[in-house]
């Protein structure tokens, strides 16, 4: 264990709560290995808490306890571990939902590693190569923890990582292999790449989808991916849906949800394009949606253009608004923690405003109940979703 000298500023944020490390809190220039261990104290040498290394986008390491007579071993996440079982009781209990958030970073005291679950798989994710530095360690703990495990697969998402996803231990998942959430059937793929098929943060407002605001409407549902927004919608009694991604795998993919719920993909359209392309050419032809979905990634790059949540989504929100029928609703929502709740509504603000048209706040959503988020950290707080009702 190596102890670290940080600054009176650091030190008092941390014992506040705060678990993310960042370069200008130590004393000292930084120039330990990934996945260091370090006892944290502050100028007068005091105890603050116990983490380690991981270099990330955003931070430089983890705070991992504020108890100076805990050890970070296999016990440790053992705990961890448990601690985070017992508080998703009720998920493993749900019947209708068989896919959720078992481990969330930060939130659940390990920062850098998240686990989701499939209907009895785990998926870890690892997010620097520091916390990787330790897999072994945690892997054993969580077997110990969690010992009913079907199968455990893992993501890299570091950039030094020779690989991005790989099988580890158990019994091998079909691929596809079907998960319910609220009840509807949706396909994923478990060694695919950093994704799976399926963005579990926003189940809360694919059930509003399904169970208030789709009936009735024709749907656009941009960014798609693998249409699981237009799966809720349709099954919530929307009379169509429009899928747009640029992806050339999602038109593949999205049928596969339409079908295994019993519905007609036929009777939906599933375009393979840029979205601001079709933006215009849906304004070109005087097309209006009752019901529109932008969830973008933080950053994308197709062949014409670059897209960036922090620069363009005012310019996307206005574009979204000039197909939005009279009384029809748009869900606005980004993942990017670099932007504050505030900030981001008055992106979504500015654009209904330049276009001088008249919407209320109807709905708001961020992290479900199983994304836990710590109380000191309130970069947790990714999702942010804002859900308007154009009134003319």
């Amino acid at each position: 264990m190596i102890t670290l000298q940080v600054k009176k500023l650091a030190a008092d944020r941390i014992r506040n709560g705060y678990p993310a490390l960042e370069s200008f809190d130590f004393k000292n220039k930084l120039d330990n290995n990934e996945g260091d261990f370090v006892r944290l104290t502050d100028t007068n040498k005091r105890f603050v808490g116990l983490g380690y290394i991981g270099d990330e986008k955003k931070t430089v390491g983890w705070v991992l306890s504020l108890d100076d007579s805990d050890t970070l071993d296999t016990n440790f996440f053992d705990r961890q571990f448990r601690v985070a079982r017992q508080k998703r009781s009720a998920f493993y209990a749900d019947t209708k939902t068989t896919a959720f958030r078992f481990f969330n970073g930060e939130g659940d005291g390990i920062g850098g590693l998240t686990v989701d679950y499939y209907e009895g798989y785990y998926v870890f994710s690892w997010y620097s190569a520091g916390i990787y530095q330790h897999r072994d360690m945690i892997l054993q703990a969580f077997k110990v923890a969690i010992p009913d495990f079907k199968g455990i697969y893992e993501k890299l998402r570091y950039p030094s990582a020779s690989v991005k996803s790989k099988f580890v231990e158990g019994k091998r998942a079909e691929e596809p292999m079907t998960i319910l959430e609220n009840g509807i059937r949706y396909n994923v793929y478990l060694d695919e790449g950093w994704m799976t098929g399926i963005f579990l943060d926003q189940r809360n407002v694919r059930n509003k989808i399904m169970e208030e605001w789709g009936m009735g409407r024709k749907v656009l549902n941009a960014f798609s991916y693998t249409g699981a927004f237009s799966v809720a919608a349709a099954m919530g009694g929307a009379v169509k849906t429009v899928n747009v991604d640029v992806a050339n795998r999602s038109k593949e993919r999205t049928r596969e949800q339409f079908e295994i719920n019993g519905l007609n993909p036929d009777d939906h359209e599933i375009r393979v394009m840029d979205v601001l392309d079709y933006l215009d050419y849906a304004k070109k032809h005087q097309l209006k949606f009752d019901l529109i979905v932008l969830d973008p990634p933080t950053f994308a790059r197709a062949k014409k253009r670059t897209f960036s949540v922090e620069k363009d989504y005012t310019a996307l929100v206005k574009d979204a608004v000039q197909v939005l029928a009279k009384d029809g609703v748009i869900i606005t929502s980004t993942n990017s923690w670099a932007l504050s709740r505030d900030e981001f509504y008055d992106m979504v603000n500015d654009a209904f405003e330049e276009l001088n048209v008249d919407a209320y706040l109807m709905n708001e959503h961020d992290l479900p109940e199983d994304f836990a988020v710590s109380s000191g950290y309130p970069e947790g707080h990714y999702l942010k979703i804002f859900v308007l009702q154009r009134t003319n």
